[in-house]
Formats: structure tokens, C-alpha cells, sequence
């Protein structure tokens, strides 16, 4: 998975790129197929924001957080998207009983 990181009126430090690229990369414990991550990390007056867009196979997952400080702006902006992650990949499971019955039990 490709992880670009850009800062809005901040500069990403090391620490910051480090934190969001160890937090975002358990993103493919979840679903192999993720293909390309940006994340833009900004700063509006008292609040930090961390906004992400993942490139999935056929679809654009997107999500964003504010927080008091960057740290937990990305920890909970990586949470959103691990939700979301799990969501789009439990959508591509296919649930039909007959199916799997058949399959399972052949």
C-alpha cells in the first residue's frame, strides 16, 4: 500500500509521519487489496484535522477527524477508516445461505 502524507499550513514532522504511517498500515490486517492512501493533515485555528482517502479496488473510501492535537486526530481518523474498511470488505462477502451450503457441504 502507498501512504502519501501532506501537510496544510503544517509541516509533518517525522514523529507525525511516523504515528500515522504505524497506525494506518494495521489498515491491511483488515482487507489485503487497498491500493493507495493520501492523508492531509491541517491545522484550523485551535483544532488539528487529519483527513483520509483510500483507493480501493472500484471504490473511494474517505473519512476525517478533528481533535484538540494531531495525535488523536489521526488515531481516531485511522478508527473511522478501519470501520469503514471492515464495512466495504463484509459488502463484498457474498451471505447467501444456498450458496454456501452447497459449496461447504460438495
Amino acid at each position: 500500500m502507498q501512504i502519501t502524507i501532506k501537510g496544510h499550513q503544517i509541516d509533518v514532522t517525522p514523529a507525525l509521519r511516523k504515528h500515522a504511517e504505524g497506525k494506518l498500515e494495521r489498515l491491511t490486517r483488515h482487507f489485503d487489496h487497498l491500493h493507495e492512501l493520501s492523508i492531509v493533515l491541517s491545522i484550523e485555528k485551535l483544532l488539528h484535522k487529519a483527513e483520509a482517502t483510500i483507493h480501493v479496488s472500484g471504490k473511494d473510501l474517505h473519512a476525517d477527524a478533528v481533535a484538540p492535537d494531531m495525535y488523536s486526530a489521526i488515531d481516531a481518523l485511522a478508527d473511522k477508516l478501519t470501520a469503514q474498511v471492515r464495512k466495504h470488505k463484509e459488502k463484498l462477502t457474498n451471505h447467501h445461505p444456498e450458496e454456501v451450503r452447497a459449496a461447504r457441504y460438495e
